[in-house]
Order: structure tokens, then C-alpha cells, then sequence
């Protein structure tokens, strides 16, 4: 029987939009959830920086929780980072987030998509190698929000956001040209779901708006499929580790209405 935890990183409470699905698929599996808010947001990073943190917070975080699986809940991270970290912990495994630019290419009519992303995963080879893989035959629109992230953390964190800096953040993402218009956004971060509903309230047409959460804890669930059953009987809290050591209590809060315990 495995006791293990499967851990969840992200650099705020985006994460959990992953943990939500994640329950679901996997319900009996204990759980950690890393928020580096000491770090957020990290679209700002330079990404040698960054890079370093990560590896040096992996390091830590992997003796301390000796996790199953590592689930990078984060684009931002993702992008940069899960081919050092898979090289750097060679014995451990991680499932990573990226853009669901394949599927939005599969499933556009009109041909124009946009990637609602943070710079950092805007501005990623990572990025633009799928887009170059998977959507020659589409017009790809990078969309680099300044601030959506942080709106999403104050939404999760107090029940409500400015609709009209919701509305400024998304705009870019909508365009016409030659008669047809944008028909697919991929939310390439796994914060912004949770404003997903402001985005269908304040965009100036309907779009299909994709997000990977589901995949990636299905991929998750395929991994696991080579692992001992779990012991736990879903009955316990799981834990929460917040980077700055003292979490807002919005955090706390937060966390506690998706059975963690914070640390």
C-alpha cells in the first residue's frame, strides 16, 4: 500500500484548479499542495532566477515530503523548468502543464486562436515550438496578461474581482480578420479558470474557452496506474505549504475548503 503523497506545485492557488479535478480522479490519494507565494507572481522572474529557485525548492520540498509524483501545476514553470527538474531528480517523477495548443488546433473552425498566458509562458520557446508543431495552419495570437493571475488570487481569496480589469486583460485576445472571428482562447494558466465565468460575462463574443486541468489530472491518474494502491481512506487532511511561511489568511481559507491543512 502506498502512503506517498502526491504533491501539487504552483506559485499561488492556481493549482488548485488542478487539485479540483485531481479529487475526483484520484480521491484516495493523500495530497500536497506547494504554493510559492513568497515568489508569486512569476511572470516577473527572470528566468535563470527562477529556474534556480525551483530546482533549490525541489530539492527541499522532495526530502521533506518524499512525494509519489509531482504534479507542476503552473505554465509559467512548466515551460521553464520540468526538463531541469526531470534532470536534476532523474529518480522522481513529474507531470507538467503546458498550453493546449494541439487540441485548440483540432478544434478551431475559424482558424484564429488566442493563448491567454502569463509573459513568462508568452515568451518561452516552449511556447512557440507547439504552436509550430501543432497549429502551423492557424493563426495563434500570444496574449501576455500582466495581471490576470493576481486578479484570480484576489477573486479566490475574497469573492469578488473588478469586472472591467478582467474585461482590459482578455480584450487582446479577440480578432477579426477576413470575416472571421477568434473562436477559441486556451487559458494557459492554471489560475485564470477561476475567472473563467467573468471572462464569458465580459467578452465581446462567445468563444470555447479551453482548459487543461482535466488533463492534466488524468495524466496524472495514468501514472498512477503503476503505483501500489493507496493507503489512506480519503478520510484524512492533506497539507498545504505556503513558501512565505505566512499565507493571507484568504489563503488559509481557501485551502481549507479544499481539505488542506496549511502550513
Amino acid at each position: 500500500m502506498e502512503t506517498r503523497p502526491i504533491l501539487f506545485f504552483d506559485s499561488g492557488i492556481g493549482g488548485l484548479s488542478v487539485v479540483k479535478e485531481a479529487r475526483i480522479l484520484l480521491p484516495r490519494r493523500p495530497y500536497v499542495y506547494v504554493a510559492d507565494d513568497a515568489a508569486f507572481p512569476y511572470g516577473a522572474w527572470e528566468e535563470g532566477a527562477l529556474l534556480e529557485r525551483m530546482v533549490g525548492l525541489f530539492a527541499e520540498l522532495l526530502e521533506t515530503y518524499r512525494p509519489v509524483m509531482s504534479v507542476i501545476a503552473c505554465n509559467t514553470a512548466s515551460t521553464l523548468a520540468i526538463h531541469r527538474l526531470r534532470e536534476a531528480f532523474p529518480g522522481e517523477t513529474f507531470v507538467g502543464t503546458v498550453p493546449a495548443i494541439k487540441p485548440a488546433a483540432e478544434r478551431t473552425r475559424s482558424g484564429l486562436v488566442s493563448v491567454l498566458a502569463t509573459p513568462g509562458t508568452v515568451k518561452r520557446q516552449y511556447t512557440r515550438d507547439l504552436i509550430r508543431d501543432y497549429a502551423a495552419k492557424c493563426h495563434v495570437r500570444l496574449v501576455g496578461s500582466e495581471n490576470l493571475a493576481a486578479l484570480a488570487e484576489q477573486y479566490m481569496r475574497e469573492g469578488h474581482v473588478d469586472e472591467a480589469a478582467v474585461e482590459r486583460e482578455i480584450a487582446p485576445c479577440f480578432v477579426e480578420q477576413d470575416g472571421k472571428r477568434t473562436d477559441i482562447v486556451v487559458l494557459a494558466c492554471t489560475h485564470y479558470p477561476f475567472l473563467v465565468n467573468r471572462m464569458r460575462k465580459t467578452a465581446p463574443w462567445p468563444v470555447d474557452w479551453i482548459d487543461t486541468s482535466e488533463a492534466i489530472a488524468r495524466r496524472a491518474l495514468a501514472l498512477s496506474a503503476n503505483l501500489p494502491p493507496p493507503s489512506s481512506d480519503g478520510n484524512g487532511q492533506d497539507i498545504a505549504h505556503f513558501t512565505s511561511g505566512a499565507p493571507v489568511e484568504g489563503y488559509r481559507r481557501l485551502v481549507t475548503g479544499f481539505g488542506f491543512i496549511a502550513r
